[in-house]
């Protein structure tokens, strides 16, 4: 079953409560849905997390609580998704999105040597910031909506599959 699945590797709701970055939504972290398990608020959590994976900037899993908080999906699920993208994969992930970019808007890729310099943002953003944006949106809610299927139909079928069991 998804649930029990899902619970097993979920973090601790107080783990979460007492992040430093976390803290910031203050008295709406309690609303109970927002740690629930349930066949509304999964999805939901995990369009909001595989959404947030792709937004290229630093500290997702705040902008991942924000959204699980405003939509009122599982945080925990939400902000363990985002480090789908984590450093590691990073590199991949995003210039899969920088070449999709390209592609959808019919632009040449540009080659680029990588600089952590204020001055290399700027003069990149102008170059391989609209494909490489284009391409995050585009797989972020791509991802999104492949992943709340997905799980809503998961769930589904575990239900299913129990009352089938349940009759038998």
């Amino acid at each position: 079953m998804p649930k029990k699945l899902i619970k097993k590797y979920m973090p601790d709701p107080d783990t979460i409560r007492e992040h430093k970055h976390l803290k910031i939504f203050g008295n709406l972290l309690n609303k109970p849905n927002l740690w629930l398990l349930n066949r509304k608020s999964a999805p939901g959590a995990f369009a909001v997390g595989l959404f947030c994976a792709w937004v290229p900037i630093p500290f997702q899993m705040v902008l991942a609580a924000g959204l699980a908080i405003l939509f009122n999906v599982n945080i925990p699920i939400s902000v363990a998704l985002v480090w789908i993208t984590n450093p590691i994969t990073m590199p991949v992930f995003f210039y899969a999105a920088y070449w999709l970019g390209t592609k959808l808007l019919n632009t040449p890729t540009h080659d680029f040597k990588f600089e952590l310099t204020w001055h290399w943002l700027e003069s990149s953003l102008a170059t391989i910031g609209p494909p490489f944006l284009l391409g995050c949106f585009v797989i972020g809610v791509t991802f999104s909506i492949v992943g709340y299927f997905t799980i809503r139909q998961l769930w589904f079928s575990s239900i299913k599959k129990r009352w089938k069991k349940r009759r038998a």
